[in-house]
This record gives C-alpha cells, sequence and structure tokens, in this order.
C-alpha cells in the first residue's frame, strides 16, 4: 500500500480556529497497528500508518486513554497519568507520535478522563488506606449510600447504585460509572492542582488537546442531579484559562452527552469561555432513525432549534465511535422502534444503546453509508470518524462489552488483516471473519485496488468538503420540502476575503430518505432565481423560480450538495 499525500514541513498551520474545519479520525491504539508482533496495537504502528491518515484527508487524531490501566474499562479507568501502558509502547515513541504527526500536518487530541480513576490508583490506595493522610480527601467518601438521590445511574445493566462500600476504609465511595472507577472529589483544591499538573505534563510534550471524558459529572450535590453543576462549569473555566494563556492554539472537547442547550453551556461564554468543542449527540440517533423510518421530521426539528454559542466554538458531530450508540436522546417510542430496526439480537444492546458498528448497523448498504456520511460531513461543526468505518468494517456481537466494535484494523487480505504479524490465538481480539465482513474481502488493500469503492469514495467527499470552508464555517438554515422523507438545509458562509479558497458560498444540501426515487419542492424566498450546480462535478440543476421555488428529483437513498449562485 502507497500513499501519495506528500509530507508538508515545518510543521503545523497557525489558524488559532483550526479546529473548526478539521475532519478529526478516533484511532485506538490497541487496535490500529501490531509493529513487534505481540498480538497488541502501539505507538509504533499507528506512527506506520500517519502516511495512510494524511492521503485520506485527516486534520488531527483522536486517541482514547494508552495511559496505564488495568482495563476494566478499555483504559478509561486510569491507574498513571504520566505513564503509557508497556504493551502500547514507550514515552518516546509518543515523542515520535508526535513529532511525526505534526511534520504531516496532523494535530493529536488525546482523551482525558478526568471524573475518575481506577480502584487500583496510587491516589485511591492511600486514600482508603489512610483517611487522614495527602490523600485521604481526593475521593468522595461518605458513610451512608443514601447521598445525592436525584443523581441517576448511568450504566444501569451493570450497576444498581452509584455507591460502593469499601472494607478497608469502611466507608462508602462515590462512584458515577462503574464501580472500580470511584470519583475524584472536585470539592478538594489538591485535586484541582494534580488535574492540571497532568494535563500540563501533556501539552508540554506537544499534544493539541484534550476530549474531556464525562466532564459534566466532576460534581454533584444533595438537590442537584450531578449533571453539569455550577462549581463543574467553574472548573472548565478554569481549566480554559490556563490552556489559552499558556498553550494558545490547543482545544479542549467535551464530552457531554445531553440535549443541545445543556451541552452548550459547556461552551460558556465572553469573557468565561469553557471548552472550544462538543459532541452533539441528540442529531447522532436521530440520523439513524431517519434511514429507517423514512422521514425527515425529528431532524429538521433538532437542526431547527437555535442553540447560541460563542462564535469561536465549534460542534463535533459524528456516526460512531468507541462506545455503543446512545439512545438516552430519544423518546421511549424511538428507542423501541431503533432496538428492532438496528439491534434485534439481545446482543447488540449495551446499556440504553447499540453496541455495533456504522456499516453492520446499515445492512453494508453502500447507498445509505455514502448518504448518513455526507450528512454528517455537510452539518455545521466538525465531523469525527471511527476507524475502520472509511471501509465499512464489521462487528462481532460475540465479545464482551463494546469490544463487538474495537476489533483489529484490516489492513490486508493477508493473516490477521494485516493488523500483527503474531500467532492468531495471541491477537487482543479476534479480527472480523464473519461471511459479509470478512477482513479477506473488508480491508484497505482491496478498498485501494478499486477506484469506485468506499475508501476512495470517502476520500473524495473529505476532499470535495475541505475545499468549501462554508461546512466549517457556515450557518445551517432548514428549508421547507414538499416530501416527508427530504431533509433539506442551506449553509452559508460570509468569507473572510482572505484567499480565494475563503470567498462568500451558500449551499443548499438535500437528502432523501425515502428507500425509492422521489421528486420534491423545495421553497425558500431567499433563495429567488439563483442557479443551482453541483460541487462534485459542476453539474447544471434547474434554477430557483421568481418565487423562490425549484423542484428536484432524487434516486433512493441520494443525495445533492448544490451550489447556489
Amino acid at each position: 500500500m502507497s500513499f501519495t499525500a506528500p509530507i508538508q514541513l515545518p510543521g503545523l498551520t497557525l489558524d488559532p480556529h483550526w479546529y473548526r474545519r478539521s475532519l478529526f479520525y478516533e484511532v485506538m491504539v490497541r487496535s490500529f497497528v501490531d509493529s513487534n508482533g505481540d498480538g497488541v496495537g502501539d505507538l509504533a504502528g499507528l506512527i506506520s500508518r500517519l502516511d495512510y491518515l494524511q492521503w485520506l484527508g485527516v486534520d488531527a487524531l483522536w486517541i482514547p486513554p494508552f495511559f496505564t490501566s488495568p482495563l476494566k474499562d478499555g483504559g478509561y479507568d486510569v491507574t498513571d497519568y504520566r505513564s503509557i501502558l508497556p504493551e502500547f509502547g514507550t514515552l518516546e515513541e509518543f515523542k515520535e507520535l508526535v513529532t511525526k504527526a505534526h511534520e504531516r500536518n496532523l494535530r493529536l487530541i488525546i482523551d482525558l478522563p478526568l471524573n475518575h480513576t481506577s480502584d487500583q490508583h496510587d491516589w485511591f490506595q492511600q486514600s482508603r488506606k489512610h483517611p487522614d493522610g495527602a490523600y485521604g480527601d481526593f475521593y468522595v467518601w461518605s458513610d451512608t449510600d443514601e447521598k445525592y438521590p436525584h443523581v441517576r445511574i448511568i450504566f444501569t445493566d451493570t450497576e444498581d447504585s452509584n455507591w460502593a462500600f469499601d472494607s478497608v476504609r469502611r466507608q462508602f465511595y462515590f462512584h458515577r460509572f462503574f464501580s472500580h472507577q470511584p470519583d475524584l472529589n472536585f470539592d478538594n483544591p489538591k485535586v484541582h492542582d494534580s488535574i492540571l499538573e497532568i494535563v500540563r505534563y501533556w501539552l508540554d510534550l506537544g499534544v493539541d488537546g484534550f476530549r474531556l471524558d464525562a466532564v459534566p459529572y466532576l460534581y454533584e450535590s444533595e438537590e442537584g442531579n450531578g449533571e453539569g453543576e455550577p462549581p463543574t462549569h467553574e472548573f472548565v473555566r478554569k481549566l480554559r484559562t490556563m490552556v489559552d494563556r499558556d498553550y494558545p492554539g490547543r482545544i479542549l472537547i467535551a464530552e457531554a452527552n445531553q440535549w443541545p442547550r445543556e451541552v452548550a453551556a459547556f461552551f460558556g461564554s465572553e469573557p468565561e469561555p469553557e471548552c472550544h468543542m462538543a459532541f452533539d449527540f441528540p442529531v447522532m440517533p436521530r440520523i439513524f432513525y431517519s434511514l429507517r423510518s423514512q422521514r425527515a421530521g425529528e431532524l429538521v426539528r433538532v437542526l431547527s432549534e437555535t442553540t447560541d454559542i460563542p462564535a469561536a466554538a465549534g460542534w463535533a458531530v459524528f456516526l460512531r465511535n468507541h462506545d455503543e450508540l446512545t439512545l438516552e436522546m430519544v423518546s421511549e417510542e424511538y428507542r423501541q422502534a431503533m432496538y428492532g430496526w438496528y439491534a434485534y439480537d439481545p446482543r447488540m444492546r449495551a446499556n440504553v444503546g447499540i453496541r455495533r458498528r456504522l456499516a453492520p448497523l446499515l445492512d453494508n448498504s453502500r447507498a445509505e453509508m455514502e448518504l448518513a456520511h455526507a450528512l454528517l460531513f455537510a452539518l455545521p461543526g466538525s465531523p469525527f470518524l471511527y476507524y475502520g468505518d472509511e471501509i465499512g468494517m464489521g462487528d462481532n456481537i460475540w465479545l464482551p462489552d463494546r469490544d463487538s466494535t474495537r476489533t483489529p484494523m484490516q489492513w490486508t487480505p493477508d493473516r490477521n488483516a494485516g493488523f500483527s504479524a503474531a500467532d492468531p490465538g495471541k491477537l487482543f481480539l479476534p479480527v472480523v471473519q464473519s461471511l459479509v465482513f470478512n477482513y479477506t474481502q473488508t480491508n484497505v488493500e482491496s478498498h485501494l485496488a478499486q477506484s469506485n469503492s468506499l475508501l476512495h469514495w470517502m476520500r473524495n467527499v473529505i476532499h470535495v468538503r475541505k475545499s468549501h470552508p462554508v461546512f466549517g464555517l457556515g450557518t445551517l438554515r432548514a428549508v421547507s420540502t414538499s416530501h416527508e422523507s427530504v431533509l433539506a438545509f442551506t449553509r452559508e458562509y460570509t468569507g473572510s476575503g482572505t484567499s480565494l479558497g475563503d470567498q462568500p458560498e451558500t449551499l443548499l444540501c438535500v437528502f432523501s430518505f425515502s428507500h425509492n426515487p422521489i421528486a420534491v419542492r423545495i421553497e425558500d424566498p431567499a433563495l429567488t432565481s439563483l442557479h443551482l450546480y453541483d460541487i462534485f462535478g459542476g453539474s447544471v440543476f434547474p434554477s430557483f423560480d421568481e418565487e423562490g421555488a425549484v423542484t428536484l428529483t432524487l434516486g433512493a437513498q441520494n443525495f445533492y450538495w448544490l451550489h447556489c449562485g
């Protein structure tokens, strides 16, 4: 496999708002490439595939936790924030990753689980053994398990309480997630200092930002629900102030599984900003709902909601990631419909969600995968891809918990899918060998050899998107249509005028979720008498009439990105 993208020296562009126009790619070190044949992906393996990611059009990598951990929760149970899990590599290799990524104009975002640690972390061991010691107040302890009655249990299928009893300290400790992940006590200023020191440590090593894992849950109170409470926002503002002052150009991304208005609070406001970006959770399940229901109404409603955010802030939009496809942001009726369409086998479900990859969710339908990605890339904000989705990788629902979607990346049709030279029995997870998604058919090498493959289609769309700043920087306005299966909106950008590629532009984006070809009338008085042409090939389309209406025909589950001029 060879890639023609040139290495760009000396390094990163200086745009302070680079994240608003970037394409992010989530790459799990453990699952990407094994360089030393031990059956586990590592940092050196990731370095060896940076050219591939640059060729694809990726601007920034998001790496889930690689810290020392017992791996009871995929690394989100940290035992040492400053050391790297030995099977992943060394600190020197991490420094090389940062350097090699920056040489290719790729930025590096790492995960920071700051709400909790592993119960094996030295802080917790000291806290349970020495209540009056330096770490005695580092966690949330109580003589009773009845405090914080309004705080919901997140992992309802594995935990029946947010409290666990510790036999050493003879007290209960609080945990929003698994019982082996005690929550840090952010009421303790020393916890603040420790977290800020960890942030400085990795920023000094050159990382470009952090995904703040489970950021709404830092504080809890007797009256509140423990989600986005005022002191939590105070701490995030404190963290943002330090980052902006000492490390300009680095970013904070909020992972807050909440409604848009609640999530928007994590952007803060001028002159007290909080996070630079935040994940948009409610839109994602509604894309999947529209694909099966053939109705765009819920998406229109969600996208029509006005959520004021600071000018420099940006949404992070996604279809899938390493977690389950959460259904917390939909009604019970919608949830049951989604289960029926996408998770008819109980093994496909986890918590309040679905533990499947994108291609299996969509029955390996090329039309649906293209439609879903075209919509993702057209939404306001920066798209996040999950490793392997660019080739339509499958999953393995027979593996436990979330491992079903974390199987080794499929590079070639050779042994172990080119992921590792190890004996197949040594792989940390088996490669996918199902009939439809078998690694001998679904792999990067095979896709590269076919000009009409999903991989080449994805790369083309990514590069077209990158050539139109309106997608990352423009506004969105829903447009009226005559068909319930059609979603239409305009993306408008006034342009900075600083370069030929940064001029004012208006695009009309149209998406049909219908399983049959349709004709649709689109009406928007603001687009009166404008001409339309396709931004992929330049084909001329019918123009808007004097009343601001145009009729378009779309194939089954098809889309248009049309320039208005």
